[in-house]
């Protein structure tokens, strides 16, 4: 992915729990610093990432919002069960996310929408395809990031692979998210469904 300019800079789409459930996961994501040395995973908030980072100009924020906001308009709210961890050995570990039609159904909606009304390739994979690179979609909430080295990562899977986790919720906004420099922050939310009259 290029490296933002000063007039442009980076953003993701994803679906945040609540506040109750992002507290929850945030004190695992603090846990996993404090004793295995991972960091990475709280630089932003505890979100499913359904349109990956990407370069946007800022110049044309209102154009992303507008059709972000359209996209929103068209969905419903979107219920979603988190059930224990899993990982992406040897350096992530992730609240598993249950991947429900509804979970499974917006992302490649989102991902083909932001491609055809705003020219973006930054996506995963289809399944069967080498159009988008460089990973297939699974839904998950990341704990423990990159900066798990294999051997760390060993030593803390072994603690969360059979740990309970679970929640369920319904996410009634989609979140666009936008870098810093240092973390991600929430840029703006943008409600699903249409607003009642």
């Amino acid at each position: 992915m290029a490296s933002p300019s000063p007039e442009s800079a980076r953003f993701f789409v994803a679906l945040l729990p609540p506040q109750p459930v992002q507290d929850a996961i945030t004190a695992i994501k603090q846990e996993i610093e404090q004793r295995f040395g991972s960091r990475a995973a709280l630089r932003s908030p505890p979100h499913i990432t359904l349109q990956p980072p990407f370069v946007w100009h800022l110049d044309r924020l209102d154009e992303l919002q507008c059709h972000l906001h359209r996209f929103a308009r068209q969905q419903r709210p979107i219920p979603v069960v988190l059930e224990g961890f899993s990982a992406f050995p040897p350096r992530v570990i992730y609240v598993d996310v249950r991947q429900t039609a509804a979970v499974m159904a917006v992302q490649p909606a989102l991902i083909a929408y932001l491609e055809t009304h705003c020219g973006l390739r930054e996506g995963y994979r289809e399944p069967g395809s080498n159009r988008r690179a460089p990973w297939p979609f699974t839904p998950h909430v990341t704990v423990g990031f990159r900066d798990l080295s294999p051997e760390v990562f060993y030593q803390a899977w072994e603690e969360f692979e059979h740990r309970p986790f679970s929640a369920d919720f319904e996410v009634s906004t989609l979140t666009l998210l936008r870098h810093d420099g240092q973390k991600w922050q929430v840029f703006s939310e943008l409600p699903l469904g249409t607003p009642k009259a």
